[in-house]
């Protein structure tokens, strides 16, 4: 059939064989065939005029919430407003053979539904699925199964956590390696600091007098960046840290970039872990619309997740009750709500900030993720 487009009339009559301009892309497309859908029967038309809905084959560039119209008569309708996805999970194919039908699956639903979106998330190796709750992600799973004949493994994505300090301190590392004829040598003196939540990393050069040489700073700089990413802690990206490089010494012959890099890394590392180190996690504004009648068991629920309520007010004769709640504590939320509620409640859900996680939840992640590298 190749690819179905669903489209209402708002004026005029359009035919099978005829031309029409997408607005919305600046493009024009020929439309192949005309069909009026039966549930699962289809009917071949010749035209369709306003207030009917069709579906029509032969548009490649249209996809929903464009606009087509006559070139002559240009105009563009207000686009849709989609919600933002809620709710994620991690799929992968279960074969090396369906790694090729699962892109093209995902890319084709993601096309067609502007409400799923799909990305890779570099830091834990997943290709992650977002959509407006679980039903919506099980059906897409059944889609690609039955559809494209793909197999996924589905889990859960694992949270992205972050790595911070509380404290300062100046620490230094020299990094001599001989082993015959021209060895490594780089000495470096760092202080480390935290700085204000999402001011992100600062790098400044405070070496004078020439005790490091000018070409070997951006190797410390590499360096600190480097293990920043891998982490030191428990192995997340490293975050709101201000590096200053205050002193140093090097050889003239067995100083090089690598020597520096290095020295910078093991510097670093020994600094970190000095320095009142915590783990961060993403908290999420929630708020939740539910009938008078279920507050007490939402609130209970949301508290029961590490949640807080931060206010409740009423709606349209429904209490709609903000919060904030940790990513981690969120999944198969969608299922517990439907439950709590008899199914009447609804709620939307986006992130906030990064905030400390409490230490019995530190040693749980660390222990987690300890157990998933010895696995890899």
């Amino acid at each position: 059939m190749g690819k179905l487009v669903y489209f209402r009339v708002y004026s005029g009559k359009l035919e099978a064989g005829s031309y029409v301009y997408n607005a919305t892309k600046g493009h024009k497309e020929r439309v192949g065939r005309l069909l009026q859908m039966h549930a699962n029967q289809r009917e071949n038309i010749g035209s369709i005029t306003s207030g009917d809905i069709a579906a029509v084959i032969g548009l490649d560039h249209t996809v929903t919430g464009d606009t087509l119209c006559d070139e002559n008569n240009p105009i563009i309708l207000e686009a849709i407003e989609f919600p933002a996805p809620v709710m994620s999970i991690s799929v992968k194919s279960s074969s090396r053979s369906d790694q090729d039908k699962l892109g093209k699956g995902l890319s084709r639903l993601a096309e067609e539904d502007p409400t799923f979106t799909v990305h890779f998330d570099e830091e834990t190796n997943e290709t992650v699925l977002s959509g407006m709750g679980e039903l919506h992600l099980e059906i897409i799973v059944d889609r690609l199964k039955h559809e494209f004949g793909v197999e996924a493994t589905v889990g859960q994505p694992k949270v992205a956590y972050r790595e911070t300090i509380l404290d300062s301190v100046e620490e230094e590392y020299k990094h001599i390696k001989q082993s015959g004829g021209r060895g490594q040598y780089g000495h470096v003196v760092l202080e480390l600091s935290p700085v204000e939540a999402g001011k992100g990393f600062e790098f400044e050069n405070k070496v004078v007098g020439g005790a490091i040489p000018k070409e070997y700073v951006p190797a410390v700089e590499k360096g600190v960046i480097e293990i920043m990413k891998r982490g030191v802690y428990a192995g997340f990206p490293v975050v709101d840290v201000k590096v200053d490089l205050t002193d140093g010494s090097y050889h003239d012959v067995d100083s090089s970039e690598i020597a520096f890099k290095i020295a910078a890394i093991e510097c670093f590392k020994k600094g970190f872990m000095k320095c009142d180190p915590v783990l961060l996690e993403p908290l999420m504004s929630l708020e939740v619309t539910t009938p008078e009648e279920h507050v007490g068991a939402v609130v209970g629920n949301i508290c029961s997740r590490r949640g807080k309520v931060l206010g409740m007010e009423m709606k349209g004769g429904m209490q709609v009750i903000s919060a904030e709640a940790p990513l981690s504590e969120m999944f198969g939320y969608a299922t517990t709500l439907r439950s709590l509620s008899s199914g009447r409640a609804s709620y939307v859900m986006h992130f906030e900030k990064y905030v400390e996680v409490p230490y019995a939840i530190t040693e749980k992640v660390i222990e987690e993720k300890t157990k998933d590298d010895k696995t890899k």
